[in-house]
This record gives C-alpha cells, sequence and structure tokens, in this order.
C-alpha cells in the first residue's frame, strides 16, 4: 500500500493541544504517542484520548498512526485491542517500538488478526517497526521480511545509541573525533533491508529543535542513501522533510526524459549523453511515482 511518509510528526497522545496542531499540519503521517511521550501514570488516559481524536477530528489526507508501547510492556494488549476495536477504522498504521526479534512484531500481528476475526471484517492497518535495539540491528533483515503488514522501518537514533553503547563528551582532543557519520552504517543496513523487502526506510529523530540546517543535513544524508521520509519532533521540522524527500522539478523533468526515451527504444538508449536501460528506467521511474504520490497528496 502507497502511503506517503516524507514528514513523520511525533505528537504526545496526551497533549490535546498538540494533537489539534498537528491534524492542520503538512506532515504526511502524524502518529499519536502512547509510549516514551507519555508517563507510566498517564498511558489509560492517553489511550482514551487517542481514540477520542482518532474518531472526531479531520485528518484530510494525512496518514494516521499510533505508537503503541512495546511488546514486553503491561500496557501493548490494551493498547492495540482498544485503539483498533475503538478506532480502527480511522487509523492507518502502527507503530511498534522496542522490536528485538520477530517475535515482538507477530505478538503485534496475531493480535490484530484476531481483532479482525472477533470485529467480522479485515481493516488495512500497517505496521511500522523501530529499529532501536542492537538485537534489532543484528537482524534487521530478518525482522525487514518477517510480516506481510510491515510498511516501513525506522532508525531510532536515541534508544539504539544507549544499546550499541555509544559514548558522548569523552573526546577532549578534536583530532581523536570519530572520522565521518557514526551512523552510516546503521542507515546503510536499515534502508537496504528495507529495500530489499519492499519496505519504506524512515529516518528518525533529530533532537535539536533549533538546529533546521542540522536537521535538513542529516535528512539529506538519509535521503541520498535511499531513505524515503524522517521524523519531526516538532512542527518545525516538517517543512525541511517534505522539501528533502521529494524530487525536485528538475529531478521530474529528467526522469520523465529518460523514461520516455527509453519506451521509445528496442530495450536500451542514449539520452543526455547517459545510457538509458532497464535499470535506469527503473530508477527514474521510482522518481516519477513518488512525485505522483505528492501530488494526490497536495489535491
Amino acid at each position: 500500500m502507497n502511503r506517503l511518509r516524507r514528514s513523520e510528526l511525533a505528537v504526545p497522545a496526551s497533549s490535546e493541544k498538540m494533537i489539534r496542531k498537528a491534524a492542520q499540519s503538512d506532515a504526511d503521517l502524524v502518529f499519536l504517542d502512547l509510549e516514551d511521550a507519555v508517563a507510566p501514570a498517564g498511558k489509560e488516559e492517553a489511550r482514551e484520548q487517542a481514540i477520542h481524536f482518532l474518531n472526531h477530528l479531520d485528518w484530510g489526507r494525512r496518514v494516521r498512526a499510533v505508537r503503541v508501547n512495546d511488546a514486553q510492556s503491561p500496557w501493548a494488549h490494551d493498547d492495540v485491542i482498544e485503539v483498533v476495536t475503538r478506532a480502527g477504522h480511522n487509523l492507518d498504521v502502527l507503530i511498534l517500538p522496542k522490536v528485538e526479534a520477530p517475535r515482538d512484531v507477530w505478538f503485534f500481528e496475531t493480535l490484530l488478526t484476531q481483532l479482525e476475526a472477533k470485529l467480522g471484517e479485515a481493516l488495512p492497518i500497517g505496521f511500522e517497526i523501530l529499529i532501536e535495539e542492537a538485537e534489532a540491528l543484528g537482524r534487521v533483515e530478518e525482522l525487514a521480511a518477517c510480516s506481510p503488514r510491515l510498511e516501513a522501518l525506522i532508525l531510532g537514533f536515541g534508544d539504539l545509541a544507549a544499546s550499541l553503547g555509544f559514548r558522548f563528551g569523552h573526546v577532549d582532543d578534536p583530532a581523536h573525533a570519530y572520522p565521518g557519520d557514526p551512523w552510516h552504517h546503521a542507515r546503510a543496513r536499515v534502508i537496504a533491508a528495507a529495500r530489499a523487502n519492499g519496505l519504506e526506510a524512515i529516518d528518525g529523530p533529530y533532537p535539536l529543535i533549533g538546529d533546521t540546517d542540522g536537521y535538513r543535513t542529516q535528512a539529506i544524508w538519509a535521503s541520498t542513501l535511499g531513505a524515503t521520509g524522517k521524523w519531526a519532533i516538532h512542527p518545525s521540522q516538517i517543512a525541511p522533510a517534505n522539501e528533502v524527500f521529494s524530487p525536485t522539478s528538475q529531478e521530474v523533468e529528467t526522469a520523465r526524459y529518460m523514461c520516455d526515451a527509453y519506451k521509445s527504444s528496442d530495450g536500451s538508449a542514449a539520452a543526455q549523453g547517459a545510457l538509458v536501460d532497464a535499470a535506469t528506467a527503473r530508477l527514474f521511474g521510482a522518481v516519477l511515482h513518488r512525485a505522483e504520490l505528492i501530488e494526490e497528496r497536495a489535491s
């Protein structure tokens, strides 16, 4: 199922004000967070609020998602049962955190399948899973292939840094700093696993809300490697995400020219000084498809 995910806006399900603003934002996807953004004492109240606003706000063409609590928590079971039973028709995606192995995804998959049987109908609810544990990164290829409900993998920087044992603030001499992007390997591996299984790859959050240039740089790096979107933890991050993960007018023009050249050839052709063959047409065809999704979202 094709869904646009250039920007995924995180919203605490406990904040009515933020939820209402998110429903009017330019984010492609809005997720109401029942996990990290909500203290244990407020979990049940936040869940009720998420259900209410899924059912009673006009979300337009935005993808509607909920990040439930992880499979090992005491809230996950009720999160899925209550949200899906009472607001399943107004929900597109469940975001699954702290996944370590396929069994964690299967827990939610089985529960959702049971609910469909109980309710007597199939609900087109997809999964996005967070790769934010060392165990998940080590098994990301297996995870990416473990469920037909999977639609996207998300690289979760904060928890993954803790799980991997990253160190910060221990280098006094700049000459001893890590020579490059310490997230390159994780990004590349998650993106490759996602693409190999027909999933989207979403870059995780950037914590410095006031540093728009830094956010945009990270988004460009992720986009260059093949990611199709990035989390936004503040509305100010939506615009740069939508910009970076949209093809430029020049890219669309070139893609259309190259695809037309291939269609009019016998299998390969030269266009703009470059060979255009089946592989090239596939690359540029993806650009045109993405441009179509963005045009539909704007209409």
